[in-house]
């Protein structure tokens, strides 16, 4: 059976857009999903699915979310296969030493991963930005928080995208089976 990864943009970040990781699970549970893990509190989930495509099980969420939790949030699905493939083309994995300065950017098509080329401009000395197939990749040396890159990301410029570090994704990574699906 597949597995999946849910990755939801911007819940548990002050008191709105509230969804408890346990609500999170049985909700994919009562999508037919099974095998449900979740990573942290902030939106991510590893789950098998009988069928469908990542973006017909993120529209799935997405739709499960604003019904039961009135919750509006956009909601990126990978395959297993897809994160493992991200995590294999980063091009700044050696560099980072710190990987919580390097922001992995998932986004549902291909149209919206290129669009974050428009990043390139707002690149700070030392930093770096490629956009993948399968992510994009922001190494921010002097940190995320001072990085003008990193703040146009995670606002207006990366809406149709989320992020994770690298941390994070290595460790979804990991959950996942390493790419098994």
């Amino acid at each position: 059976m597949p597995t999946f990864i849910a990755l939801l943009r911007g819940v548990n970040v002050g008191k709105g857009r509230r969804v408890p990781m346990a609500t999170l699970r049985e909700l994919l549970a009562g999508l037919g999903h099974t095998e449900v893990r979740t990573l942290l509190n902030s939106g991510n989930a590893v789950f098998h699915a009988a069928g469908g495509s990542a973006p017909a099980h993120a529209r799935a969420i997405a739709a499960a979310l604003r019904a039961s939790l009135d919750v509006e949030v956009p909601v990126i699905v990978k395959s297993a296969r897809q994160l493992a493939a991200a995590v294999d083309e980063n091009p700044f994995a050696a560099a980072a030493s710190d990987p919580s300065r390097l922001l992995l950017a998932f986004t549902q098509d291909d149209e919206e991963l290129a669009a974050l080329g428009a990043l390139e401009p707002l690149l700070l000395r030392g930093e770096g930005l490629a956009i993948g197939r399968h992510a994009a990749y922001l190494h921010c040396a002097g940190g995320i928080l001072e990085s003008k890159a990193g703040a146009a990301l995670l606002g207006k410029l990366g809406r149709a995208a989320t992020t994770r570090n690298w941390a994070t994704t290595l460790k979804l990574h990991t959950l996942a089976g390493a790419g098994a699906d």
